[in-house]
């Protein structure tokens, strides 16, 4: 497969759209100078070639009463239950991230919870599906990093 080559141009959309992804192709094209139809045009693009998979939506989830966050390590009875557990851990919805591990556990969550009660029941939740081991928990006591843009900035002077 071919590397898609990105341009400046590409990288200030992308820069744009990373901040914002309901910016107006309109707005990003008067800031660059450019027509909306090449902002269209490039994003469709940057999309087929898989650089730009949908986009998303940032929630404050403290606003929402979910400002506990854990992670959660899952050491598993035995590592043929990773597909079982992971099916039963997609049905929790306050796990909002997990991955398959090396080292200490098999899986490592990360969870978002009400308060440390919620937390609880949602630990003791993963501890009670079967072929989960034990678990580990540690508590978020602060989010102090969350830029997605830095690791693209990087990975433009990379190229």
């Amino acid at each position: 497969m071919a590397k898609f080559k990105l341009d400046e141009i590409d990288h200030q959309i992308l820069d744009m759209l990373i901040e914002n992804t309901r910016v107006p192709f309109t707005d990003i094209a008067k800031k660059l100078l450019i027509s909306a139809g090449t902002v269209h045009v490039r994003v469709k693009k940057m999309e087929d070639a898989g650089i730009i998979k949908g986009s998303s939506l940032t929630l404050d989830y403290r606003k929402l009463g979910y400002s506990f966050i854990a992670y959660v390590g899952v050491f598993l009875q035995n590592t043929s239950k990773t597909s079982f557990v992971l099916e039963r851990i997609n049905e929790i919805p306050f796990v909002t991230v997990a991955h398959v591990t090396t080292g200490k556990f098999n899986i490592f969550c990360k969870i978002r919870a009400r308060n440390t009660e919620h937390a609880k029941d949602v630990i003791f939740m993963l501890d009670d599906i079967e072929g989960v081991y034990r678990t580990e928990t540690m508590i978020s006591l602060e989010e102090s990093i969350n830029d997605k843009k830095r690791l693209m900035h990087s990975i433009f002077n990379e190229l």
